[in-house]
């Protein structure tokens, strides 16, 4: 059996239990991963429109709100 079949058979609370567990297991090693080509430069870009005024730094909860409006 695959270990997708194996997870579609958990229960919800089973499968977020080890979503948090593959989570905490996958943060722990930072190394390995590379951010793909494009992120670098989507980073930069983004930096370039907080800068110039372009686009605003909004904490979590409002950008929460705003999103929910729309």
């Amino acid at each position: 059996m695959s270990v997708e079949e194996l997870v579609m058979q958990l229960s919800r609370l089973e499968k977020l239990r080890l979503m948090e567990s593959l989570w905490i297991d996958l943060s722990r090693v930072g190394d390995g991963v590379d951010s793909p080509p494009w992120h670098e430069a989507a980073l930069w870009e983004t930096e370039r429109r907080v800068t110039s005024g372009e686009e605003e730094v909004l904490d979590w909860e409002e950008a929460k709100r705003r999103i929910r409006r729309s």
